[in-house]
């Protein structure tokens, strides 16, 4: 899954969509672990998923000096496009070689590597099947709790476990742009807990009115350019 997303909230890199797009652009690899006999829950996929992109982008060696810094900074200039790959076995035995951050929840792990250019994968990594992500929730996902960030999906959109994935990451990313020093500190210290919910319809139209950062996809898989995919709805931002 390649995606190029626009958002309602800025990001501190380029402020102009056209300069973004003109910028040499790269890509943010996730690898979810998907073993036949044991897949993870979706909802828990979709959560490891984003906090594995704030723990990579929180990391030390994503800031300052850190030998990802560069890729970091040149990957969050562009468009922040993301792409999830499954593995299982000996494929993701060579993933967790490679460099990168595990993130393990309660039944998924997902790996996150430094950004890479789009024509410039790993060949362990380019190898690996961007399809099959299709994961279910054998048991009921609880309630959310409202003083926990939730990153609410669009109740009109069907993606792919894989798609909703990099749409989460994104929903994440954009909240952790628009956090002020103090809210990315205690999340960071906290583990960066969140959830992932489908919002209800009806609560949908007020989420996306209301100032929050909100996910546009670019249409170039599964769902029509321009589509709202994610809102982030952080507590420190309300």
């Amino acid at each position: 899954m390649s995606d190029n997303r626009t958002a309602s909230a800025d990001s501190p890199f380029r402020p102009d969509p056209g300069a973004r797009d003109e910028a040499p652009q790269f890509v943010l690899p996730l690898v979810v672990r998907i073993e036949r006999a044991a897949p993870p829950a979706r909802t828990d996929a979709l959560e490891t998923a984003a906090r594995a992109v704030l723990v990579m982008l929180s990391d030390e060696r994503s800031a300052g000096e850190g030998e990802w810094a560069r890729a970091m900074r040149d990957w969050q200039d562009a468009r922040i496009r993301k792409v999830v790959r499954r593995a299982r076995g000996a494929e993701w035995r060579r993933a967790e070689t490679l460099p990168g951050i595990t993130v393990t929840g309660k039944s998924a792990e997902v790996r996150v590597f430094p950004p890479v250019p789009l024509d410039g994968w790993p060949k362990d990594l380019a190898r690996l099947q961007v399809s099959g992500t299709d994961l279910d929730d054998p048991d009921p996902v609880p309630p959310t709790d409202p003083t926990v960030p939730t990153l609410w999906l669009n109740p009109a959109l069907d993606m792919t476990a894989g798609k909703a994935m990099a749409q989460a990451g994104h929903a994440a990313q954009l909240a952790w742009w628009e956090l002020p020093g103090e809210a990315r500190a205690a999340w960071h210290a906290a583990g960066f807990p969140l959830a992932v919910r489908t919002a209800d319809a009806s609560h949908w139209p007020g989420l996306t009115t209301a100032g929050l950062p909100t996910v546009r996809d670019a249409g170039f898989t599964e769902i029509a350019p321009g589509s709202c995919t994610v809102v982030a709805d952080h507590p420190a931002l309300r």
